[in-house]
């Protein structure tokens, strides 16, 4: 790893600012003051910047409660972020792995590991989404097995995968989908007649949202709950 970006990586300093700090004179790296950018820090070597030792933490994984009204990106000049949400110290490198819709609410995954959140996000791998959705109309039996079946939605070459329904009651039903497709859930429900009127995600995959967490809300994942995406 070059030297401008461990310290950037492992220090508040932007690379900029990173960059700075080593023509000054403030890096050493394994005893020797350092002042090229771009050079290559070996393996297992110690960095100091202003004397004190630095050290790139692991990735982060963390799964927040995303209440209506906030957006799923990073940085956003009219709405405010899920990374809003959280402290600034753990923001740096998060991004989103799964986005909802703004008015959507429930389980937001933010990771540093861009492998792991592909896992959760390709549609090649079977990472199941299971929300609770809340309904304009009783759902219609023949609403629920044109759901369960696959429906052809406007503008998609193929119709959606099987998805599972459970029936909580008559305009709330717990739908469990294996793609993730445009606004997928209020488009199907569209389809068959009916209007999501509040949307909730409850699940990825094994990762179900701590029912301890507030809207807002946030807690680093398990050891066990990371390793369940495979």
């Amino acid at each position: 790893m070059r030297l401008d970006q461990f310290i950037s990586t492992s220090s508040p300093l932007s690379r900029k600012e990173a960059r700075r700090a080593i023509h000054a004179g403030r890096a050493e790296v394994n005893g020797e003051v350092w002042k090229d950018v771009g050079k290559h820090i070996p393996t297992g070597a110690t960095v100091l910047l202003d004397g004190a030792q630095l050290t790139i933490q692991g990735d982060r994984y963390l799964m927040l409660n995303k209440p209506a009204g906030v957006v799923s990106a990073t940085r956003d000049s009219d709405h405010p972020t899920a990374l809003d949400l959280l402290p600034a110290e753990l923001t740096r490198d998060l991004h989103i792995a799964g986005r909802l819709d703004a008015d959507t609410t429930g389980l937001l995954l933010l990771t540093t590991d861009g492998k792991w959140s592909h896992r959760v996000t390709s549609p090649r791998v079977d990472c199941p989404k299971t929300y609770r959705v809340s309904l304009s109309a009783p759902i219609a039996t023949s609403a629920i097995r044109e759901l369960e079946t696959g429906i052809l939605l406007r503008n998609d070459p193929k119709p959606t995968k099987s998805a599972q329904v459970r029936v909580l009651d008559s305009q709330l039903i717990e739908l469990t989908l294996s793609e993730g497709r445009y606004h997928q859930v209020k488009r199907m429900l569209a389809a068959v007649g009916n209007h999501v009127e509040a949307l909730h995600r409850q699940s990825i995959g094994a990762i179900s949202l701590d029912p301890a967490l507030e809207p807002g809300g946030y807690r680093e994942l398990t050891e066990q709950e990371i390793a369940s995406i495979g």
